[in-house]
């Protein structure tokens, strides 16, 4: 397949790597090629042409001749690489919503209708979280009769001197200004920045760890395709802690802007080497849980899920210098594409997909050493005469 990926930077950059090496045809398009080359590497062949996220045109023009669109760029530019992709009459794929403009509703899915004429197919929010989250909240309503609330943990855990991007700044950014989206006895509802500290335990050796509400794209798609009362997202680890602390500060708020010392740029491969080889970057972990509580036969029941991932020094003696967040999304993007329903036209979040396909993503996770454990509780049977 010919694929465009629009944003070469932690993400796009081993994505590109990923697919090429599948016997794809990539190639790559960034505003900064310069840049972009540094994150591919010195000796690596695929084609970065100039590419500007905010331009149409020039989206269009670097794109030509692809069969499939992958927007790696910041989230608020989906809207533009949608039309771009229509406009080639390519399919698309992200991995992830810019929900501002509509708090409750994921941008995409207002394209579904225009890839349904063009006979395209758009996935949305196909990277881990969401992406793999979605994955795994459907096929626990599945395996439960009825499906009453669910729960997403996400544990983001970087050890540094300095604060060091596991992600786009601009994202990480947009995730920390927004207010959290949470859905409570069948309606939307927005919840309070930092908000609701619970302890989650996580499997070992994170252990118990306090989390907090954040703004994620799964509570906006996933209760519009899988009936349920409630359901939210909550994030630990300290690098969601090092927010929360600036926030109490006054230090982080949309109007004071994106500050370069708080959300430094993020790091090319060669930077992030330097930076574990000088000792200023130590380590860091990435680890997500999904829990959900329904019914199963005439008992309650709680299903729970645990995914674990390469850390930063497992990822090093692969022969990768990148943050364990950008390689989970990489991984389940690249899942994403090799089962890419490209019969299927129209605008689908993961959990839309056909069963088939999300059991066939679920199970390519062992492929690149992810581990997925399943837990279920059953409560004792209701006593009807009670």
């Amino acid at each position: 397949m010919r694929i465009f990926i629009l944003g070469a930077g932690a993400t796009g950059s081993l994505l590109a790597q990923l697919l090429t090496r599948q016997g794809h045809h990539v190639w790559c398009g960034d505003k900064d090629p310069v840049r972009a080359q540094r994150f591919l590497g010195k000796r690596s062949r695929i084609p970065v042409k100039p590419a500007n996220a905010r331009n149409l045109r020039s989206i269009v023009k670097a794109g030509r001749g692809c069969h499939l669109l992958v927007n790696c760029s910041p989230a608020q530019f989906n809207r533009t690489a949608l039309r771009a992709a229509l406009r080639l009459r390519a399919h698309y794929l992200d991995t992830a919503s810019h929900l501002t403009g509509y708090p409750f509703q994921v941008e995409q899915l207002r394209f579904d209708s225009s890839f349904r004429k063009k006979r395209r197919t758009a996935v949305i929010n196909a990277g881990v979280a969401p992406g793999l989250t979605n994955l795994l909240v459907a096929r626990s309503a599945d395996l439960l009769d009825g499906l009453e609330s669910v729960q997403v943990r996400l544990y983001e855990n970087t050890d540094s001197d300095d604060p060091v991007s596991q992600w786009s700044p601009d994202s990480s950014f947009d995730e920390a200004v927004s207010r959290p989206r949470v859905y409570r006895n069948g309606r939307f509802h927005l919840g309070a920045r930092f908000g609701e500290r619970e302890v989650f335990r996580f499997p070992a050796p994170i252990g118990p760890v306090g989390v907090v509400l954040a703004a994620q794209d799964e509570v906006c798609t996933l209760p519009r395709v899988i009936p349920m009362r409630a359901l939210d997202v909550k994030i630990g680890g300290n690098d969601f802690d090092r927010l929360r602390r600036w926030y109490r500060m006054g230090k982080l708020r949309k109007s004071r802007g994106l500050l370069a010392k708080h959300f430094p740029k993020t790091p090319t491969p060669r930077q992030v080497a330097k930076l574990m080889r000088h000792g200023t970057l130590w380590h860091a972990r990435f680890a997500l849980a999904v829990v959900a509580h329904g019914t199963k036969g005439e008992r309650g029941a709680t299903l729970r899920w645990d995914a674990s991932f390469p850390t930063l020094h497992q990822i090093r003696r692969r022969g990768r210098f990148t943050s364990p967040i950008a390689w989970a999304t990489t991984h389940l993007a690249a899942l994403f594409i090799k089962h890419f329903p490209r019969e299927l036209p129209g605008a689908y979040p993961p959990e839309g997909l056909p069963r088939e396909t999300q059991q066939a993503i679920l199970a390519g996770t062992r492929t690149y050493g992810i581990r997925l454990t399943k837990r279920m509780k059953l409560l004792k049977p209701i006593d009807h005469e009670d």
